[in-house]
């Protein structure tokens, strides 16, 4: 009987080993639709589906042409080509290309949108998060 722990080894080489080989950014097909919260400490490219909630801090999220996404985005730098239902909001830049759709408000200090993409909400790019404005008398 074959040991799977030795298969393993074989097949799955260890990344400590050879730490050149480790993977930069995370990547989510067009094939796969994730539900729930994603929480990531790399960047992250989606060509796929995702319902529920996306945080990568300080790191770059990229949404795809075609990926349908029913969630809110936090991240530092935001690129959009596909279709997002939620908020967005990043600490560097929100940009949206001319194939994508976003419903749902965006906050940002600097929104790029390239003509023919769609906005349906608020667009806050003052360079203050809701958190950092006084409250209104």
């Amino acid at each position: 009987m074959v040991n799977p722990d030795s298969v393993r080894e074989q097949v799955v080489p260890d990344a400590r080993q050879n730490p050149d080989e480790r993977r930069m950014a995370a990547w989510i097909g067009k094939s796969l639709l994730v539900q729930g919260k994603i929480v990531s400490t790399e960047d992250l490219t989606i060509h796929g589906g995702v319902e529920g909630t996306i945080e990568l801090g300080d790191h770059s999220l990229t949404i795809g042409d075609g990926a349908a996404i029913k969630a809110d985005l936090v991240a530092k730098i935001i690129h959009i080509s596909g279709n997002v239902t939620g908020n967005v909001m990043a600490t560097i830049k929100v940009e949206v290309k001319s194939t994508a759709s976003v419903t749902g408000d965006i906050t940002a200090p600097l929104l790029i949108v390239a003509d023919g993409a769609v906005i349906v909400g608020t667009v806050d790019a003052s360079g203050k998060g809701k958190a950092d404005k006084p409250p209104t008398p």
